[in-house]
């Protein structure tokens, strides 16, 4: 029971929500309706009254209905479209001054059905307002009055209409818009954040890794020299022994000096390849989006600059993202080839495509904004993101960026 009454208080996707539009027919239908009573004062008593008893159940319908209606479904909606109408048509046949309703109830019509079935309505209300004049002659006036009514409500409907969808496309964009800044700014804040991390790393590698290196195979050479000197063992013994002393304190230091190297390495590929991370990524993507994603490799993998690797990855999220959140895909493949002198990163799925010409002529900043980043990020590296889609489906990312190898000798 409590179901079906939560389901009941729901707002109705039916019924657009148009404040400013309901504020005009509120605005409309009290001017109407206090004219209306202004014109009971030339009646008889008993019509007088009967006017205003319709009058004021007509009011309280129509203003009920109009803060109501978005939380009652198609049926509701209907029956209370018939029972106003209704009103209407009796008190038309009190006074005349009531046909000017109508005005109110082709706005009420559009609001309550904006779609064939409204225009139905309003086709219906314009019948009724001309068939009432009928026994009285009708005259152009009394046609043309209703029928240009009907056509000043439609455009006004269409007009509102179409403004409230460019609004909501236009706030939908600016969230989207918001969303990818943060999202950009976050991704460079990372690609900052790993680039530094790798020249510290280069840098202690450089400099201090290779000091105590150097300083071990010294300390090696003067423990040589000193025992070519051919000095008894007593001699020898305490400076050989500060040597080895020395030799530990720089060994103990350089594994030290490696454990700082390697922690600054950045997560996603600190302890794994880089195909290793595309397929965690893959399998976190998988579980969200309920889709296969497959990675696969080709060629004789090798050590790549950081840089490089990192870049990959975020290309890599970028698209397997996209595939998930816009290409209604079912299944994603994503392939690193290790090649001669480059390293190619080819992600294809399987979803609904789009139009990549409409998509390039689309001004920066009006969607898309992930694929822009993408090919900001390969250019970083030197390389060139290549999109291949058409409406239908499918859509192939790729991105070729020279692979050249970070070589790192261990520090003996």
């Amino acid at each position: 029971m409590s179901t079906r009454l939560a389901v009941l208080r729901e707002p109705s996707t039916d019924v657009p929500d148009n404040k400013a539009l309901d504020t005009g027919i509120t605005v409309l239908s009290v001017s109407l309706l206090v004219i209306s009573l202004v014109a009971m004062l030339r009646l008889p008593l008993d019509y007088a009254l009967l006017h205003l008893t319709l009058v004021s159940v007509f009011s309280f319908l129509l203003f009920y209905g109009i803060v109501e209606m978005h939380r009652w479904g198609r049926v509701g909606r209907s029956t209370w479209l018939m029972v106003l109408t209704g009103v209407w048509i009796a008190d038309s046949l009190v006074t005349a001054i009531a046909l000017y309703w109508v005005f109110i109830l082709f706005f009420v019509y559009l609001r309550a059905f904006n779609d064939w079935i409204g225009y139905t309505w309003v086709a219906l209300g314009l019948g009724i307002s001309v068939g009432i004049q009928w026994p009285g002659g009708l005259s152009i006036g009394g046609v043309v009055g209703p029928v240009l009514s009907a056509l000043v409500v439609v455009a006004t409907n269409y007009a509102f209409t179409t403004i409230a969808r460019v609004s909501k496309d236009r706030e939908r964009l600016i969230d989207e818009l918001l969303a990818t800044r943060v999202q950009l700014l976050e991704t460079e804040r990372e690609a900052g954040v790993a680039q530094e991390r790798e020249r510290l790393a280069h840098e202690i590698h450089d400099t201090v890794a290779q000091g105590l290196s150097s300083i071990q195979m010294l300390l090696h050479a003067a423990e040589r020299d000193l025992a070519a000197t051919g000095l008894s063992e007593a001699q020898l013994e305490a400076p050989t022994r500060r040597m080895e002393t020395a030799r530990r304190a720089a060994s103990n230091s350089l594994a030290e000096t490696r454990a700082i190297i390697a922690a600054l390495t950045p997560a996603a590929l600190k302890e794994t390849s880089l195909s290793e991370a595309l397929g965690r990524i893959a399998a976190d993507f998988a579980t969200a989006g309920e889709m296969d994603i497959e990675v696969a490799t080709d060629g004789e993998a090798a050590q790549l600059p950081m840089r490089t690797e990192a870049g990959l990855l975020r290309i890599a999220q970028g698209a397997v993202s996209n595939a998930v959140k816009h290409a209604q895909a079912t299944k994603v493949r994503v392939t690193l080839t290790y090649g001669a002198g480059e390293v190619r990163l080819d992600v294809v799925d399987n979803g609904v495509g789009f139009d990549v010409a409409a998509q390039r002529d689309t001004p920066t900043g009006m969607g898309h904004l992930g694929l822009d980043a993408m090919r900001t990020r390969a250019r970083e590296l030197g390389g060139e993101l290549v999109v291949e889609s058409a409406p239908g489906g499918p859509t192939a990312v790729s991105v070729a960026v020279p692979g050249t190898i970070n070589q790192k000798e261990d520090i003996a």
